[in-house]
């Protein structure tokens, strides 16, 4: 097991945590905004449902970017560590690790090494997180759109 570097974790701990506190404010501003949609707006109820399903997807795929971002930028430092499988290091299998991160799915096919592993479990909690917000959020809204 290699050794860690104590400034090195703590750098690693203050990107994660942006990162998280970002994905965060990112999601609760588009399910706020969702919500706030003017409802004297003569639209069907199923779309009103659809749209914050579409608006959930949006906000998650945009999570999904900015931890990628974390993934690439730490990555870009060898202090942080690697990621080792199917990766060649560029942005789009940092997207893609993230997608399967986020969604807590896994694949396995990328494994990562040292500090960029706290950012690995760090966002698939946040994922699972903000996931069940959005479950939460369109069951509420069903609820009030769909009254057969």
């Amino acid at each position: 097991m290699e050794e860690i570097n104590p400034s090195m974790f703590i750098a690693a701990t203050f990107i994660n945590i942006f990162l998280v506190a970002l994905a965060v404010m990112i999601h609760y501003e588009f399910l706020s905004r969702l919500s706030h949609f003017p409802d004297n707006k003569p639209i069907k109820p199923r779309l009103r449902v659809l749209k914050g399903v579409v608006g959930a997807l949006i906000a998650h795929s945009v999570e999904v970017w900015v931890f990628a971002a974390g993934y690439y930028f730490q990555l870009k430092n060898p202090a942080f560590g690697t990621m080792t499988g199917e990766f060649d290091g560029s942005f789009w299998d940092c997207v893609y690790f993230s997608y399967t991160t986020f969604s807590t799915l896994g694949f396995g096919d990328i494994e990562p090494h040292g500090l960029v592993r706290f950012l690995t479990g760090i966002e698939s909690l946040t994922g699972l997180v903000l996931i069940t917000w959005s479950a939460s959020f369109l069951f509420i809204k069903m609820q009030k759109y769909w009254h057969d």
